[in-house]
């Protein structure tokens, strides 16, 4: 668990790989979508240039911010071969917005992995945290990462 939550801006160990160049969206800016209501597809994403990408990994995920980031999101895709990134419904009450309740589904990818994922442990987690062991433990989900995340992240 970490003591101080990551910022809006964190990529996890587990996503090296890719970080630096890009090739895929982290989790830090799909949980940005999530919060803006965008749903932007990866040939989206590598439309964008490289600056244009680590923009978008440093951006603030403030409710301005946020409102920003929709709008700006909009504004670049337009033109984009893919058409114009989609909105969305803004992520309110999921699952991992609640550092009171472990979802099922987490609960059984732990126990698949012969971890005891406790109350206490998911309510020190950063929403950033939460959202990146709930993406990755989603169905039809390719789960690659979900072990490293859950090392990575209750270490």
């Amino acid at each position: 668990m970490t003591s101080e939550a990551p910022s809006a801006s964190h990529c996890f160990d587990f996503e090296s790989d890719f970080i630096g160049n890009w090739r895929c969206i982290p989790l830090c800016v799909r949980r940005k979508l999530d919060l803006c209501g965008v749903k932007l597809k990866l040939n989206h994403w590598l439309a964008l240039n490289q600056t244009q990408r680590q923009s978008l990994v440093d951006w603030e995920d403030t409710p301005e911010g946020l409102a920003q980031l929709r709008q700006h999101l909009l504004a670049c895709t337009e033109s984009m071969a893919d058409g114009q990134a989609k909105t969305l419904p803004i992520s309110t009450g999921e699952t991992w917005q609640n550092p009171l309740e472990i979802p099922e589904l987490l609960t059984a990818a732990a126990q698949n992995r012969g971890i005891t994922l406790q109350p206490e442990q998911w309510s020190a987690l950063s929403e950033l945290e939460r959202f990146a062991l709930c993406k990755l433990a989603r169905p039809g989900h390719d789960h690659h990462n979900l072990e490293a995340a859950f090392s990575e992240v209750l270490a």
